[in-house]
Order: C-alpha cells, then structure tokens, then sequence
C-alpha cells in the first residue's frame, strides 16, 4: 500500500530571480516570458513518488510549494509564511551578482525560523550563460555553503535543466 505524506517546501530569494519559473516548470510543465510579480504568497502542489529504502515501500510526498514574494518591503512579514517548513529552494538569477551575494541572507532567515530544515540553492536562468561560468558559479556557492545545504544546481526554467531534480531531491530528503 502506498501512502501520502504532505510537506512544506518555501520558494526564496529575490524578485524577478525565476521562483515562480522554476514551479510553472515543474508542476504544470509550462513556462512564459512574461514577468508576473508575486505578491504576498502562492501556493501549489504537486505528488511526487519515492521509493523509501527503510521502509521498503513507495511513498507518495505531497509537495505544499510556497512562492514567496520578493520584495524587500516584504521581508518583516516573511519569517510568518516559513514555519512549519521542512526544506527551501533559494534561488539566485546567474546573471545578476547582487541575488547571489544574498543567497546567504537568505538561508540565514529560512534556517533561523526551521533550524532542522534544509535548504537547496538553484542558480537560476543558467541558459542564459556558458557552462564554465555556470560551473564556476555553482563551485562558489558549494564551497561556501552550510552544512545545511544539501545541494546546488544551476537550473534554467526555460529548458527545463535540473528543475525536477531540485524537487525529486527534496522530496528524498524529507523522507
């Protein structure tokens, strides 16, 4: 018999960085060019199958995926929408330095409020840039990264590039 457990994962980082890309991606397979500003927060869902390796059985995990706005007026109320959170995608655009330098800002808020959690970096938009920048990017944010984060990608929204990932490994991890 499969069962269902539900989880909560935050989507941070700045705005216009491809949170909301990366779930359109994952959950309804779609994405758009048109820039279309979250605010407060939305929340979606999707199932995700795991073959749970102590229990010897599939588990279906029930992805409850917070897309939080990016705005910096936004962040007194931020800490709200974070408890009872079990991991968070942080998501920085490759091409733009200032959403990477607050990857860590970031982390910061989401591991003060869930201190058990644990956090995967998506270097966002890495379509847009050539494999040995993209690599260099994502060598930087693993070397420098907590013991909390569980792991780094560059994802692009637009092809699709390692955004399934981030969630499948999530849900494994939260297992």
């Amino acid at each position: 018999m499969t069962s269902t457990i539900s989880k909560k994962i935050c989507m941070l980082g700045d705005f216009s960085v491809g949170k909301t890309s990366l779930i359109r991606r994952f959950v309804d397979r779609q994405f758009s060019d048109q820039y279309l500003s979250t605010v407060g927060v939305k929340i979606s869902r999707k199932t995700v199958e795991c073959q749970s390796f102590e229990q010897q059985k599939q588990v279906n995990v029930q992805l409850l995926i917070w897309d939080l706005e990016g705005n910096t007026k936004f962040k007194a109320v931020t800490p709200t929408y974070l408890q009872g959170a079990s991991s968070a995608v942080v998501v920085a655009d490759i091409n733009r330095q200032v959403t990477i330098d607050h990857v860590s800002d970031h982390i910061q808020c989401f591991l003060s409020v869930n201190p058990k959690s644990f956090v995967i970096v998506a270097l966002n938009k890495s379509d847009l840039i050539d494999e040995e920048t993209r690599n260099k990017y994502l060598a930087c944010i693993v070397m420098n990264a907590p013991d909390k984060i569980v792991a780094a990608y560059s994802t692009s929204a637009k092809t699709g590039l390692f955004v399934d990932e981030i969630f499948q490994k999530l849900a494994y991890q939260m297992l």
